[in-house]
Parts: C-alpha cells; sequence; structure tokens
C-alpha cells in the first residue's frame, strides 16, 4: 500500500517528532512518578489511541473544522484546558490514601480514560495530523482511509514503544522517591500542579 521510500520517510519523520519534548510526554513521566511505571506505560497506551482516533478524523475530515473555525478550535481547546485543570486540582487535594492504595482495575480504566480524553481534546493535535499525514496518502495505493489509519497506527505504536523505554528509565531513578511515604504527599500536589499547568498551557495555545 506505501512504497518503500514513502513509509521511510515517513518512519524518519516519527521518530523525530517523538523525540521532541511535549505536554504528552510530561503527562507520561508526571504519571510515572506519582503512580509508578505501570500508570506510565497505561497512560502512554491511552494517549496513543488518542492518536489513533486523531488519524481517523483527519480521514473523515473533521479535523479540517477545526483549522477552519475559530469557534470550533476554542471550544475544544478550552474544554480539554478545563479537563485538564479539573484532574490537576483533584489530584492535589486528593487524600494520600486514595492515591497510594487504588482498586487495580479501577485505576487502570481512570488512567487510559484520562489520558484517552486529553489526547482528544488537544486541538493542536487534529490539526497536525490535519497537516501531516496527508503528506504520505497515495490516493492511487488504496483506500484513503485505511492508509491514514495505518499511518496513525504505526506513529501511535513507536511512541508507546519510546514513552514506555522513557517510563522505565525515570521509575528505575525515582525508584526511591516512589517507595518513601514521606514523599507521597509532595508527588502528589506536584502531579496536581503539573497537570494544572498543562491545562493553563493548552488554554493559551494559538491555531497559528
Amino acid at each position: 500500500m506505501f512504497q518503500f521510500t514513502t513509509l521511510l520517510t515517513y518512519l524518519a519523520a516519527c521518530t523525530v517528532i517523538i523525540l521532541i519534548p511535549g505536554p504528552a510526554q510530561a503527562l507520561v513521566i508526571t504519571n510515572s512518578i506519582s503512580s509508578g511505571k505501570k500508570a506510565g506505560v497505561i497512560t502512554a497506551v491511552g494517549l496513543n489511541l488518542a492518536t489513533i482516533f486523531h488519524a481517523v478524523t483527519a480521514a473523515l475530515g473533521l479535523s479540517a473544522v477545526l483549522a477552519a473555525s475559530a469557534e470550533a478550535f476554542s471550544i475544544v481547546k478550552f474544554a480539554g484546558a478545563a479537563y485538564l485543570i479539573y484532574i490537576g486540582i483533584k489530584t492535589f487535594l486528593a487524600k494520600d490514601e486514595t492515591i497510594t492504595t487504588p482498586n487495580k482495575n479501577s485505576q487502570v480504566s481512570k488512567t487510559i480514560t484520562k489520558a484517552f480524553i486529553t489526547g482528544v481534546l488537544n486541538p493542536k493535535v487534529a490539526i497536525f495530523f490535519l497537516a501531516f499525514l496527508p503528506q504520505f496518502v497515495e490516493p492511487g495505493n488504496g483506500s484513503v482511509f485505511i492508509q491514514f489509519l495505518l499511518l496513525g497506527i504505526i506513529l501511535g505504536i513507536m511512541d508507546i514503544i519510546y514513552e514506555s523505554l522513557l517510563v522505565i528509565v525515570v521509575t528505575t531513578a525515582s525508584k526511591w522517591f516512589i517507595q518513601n511515604q514521606r514523599f507521597t504527599s509532595l508527588r502528589r500536589r506536584i502531579t496536581g500542579s503539573v497537570l494544572v499547568g498543562l491545562g493553563l498551557q493548552l488554554a493559551f495555545t494559538q491555531r497559528d
């Protein structure tokens, strides 16, 4: 479906994009430090499910709406910012017991859901996909929708692998702090503060 040179170029471009530090990596690192290795990996999976979602919306043309409409862009932007700030404040004010002894199944579901919603409610990502993916789609090589989907999946898998390695490095380096009970309250407040900061950053994001 893809020519070898096109796919190779896309993989190289994805590598560069993935290595650029951004809000997604900040969220993965923050969750890794606050809740451990598993939470970090789950966050990466949730964010990249949103990556695939954005690939699909780009294929359907929905991203074009965000690019063309300032109102639509602002609605999605402020919804995402409000969500991040909400979970940040909630985390900051939560009791330590709810952080250290959560129900495992419930925690997995909540973590992946929060990461997915965070990724989906970032209009800059949607517009980026609209501008980025079409460069590698070749209408003469099969279904355009399938090509968009495959490109999104490839980027998502590559990013999950990279961020999982990042999680391992971060959790290994901070193992003492994660296990230290006196550090629990501090890391919870750090997590909440970072989430609020990411929300404020998104709120002031411009389309250009």
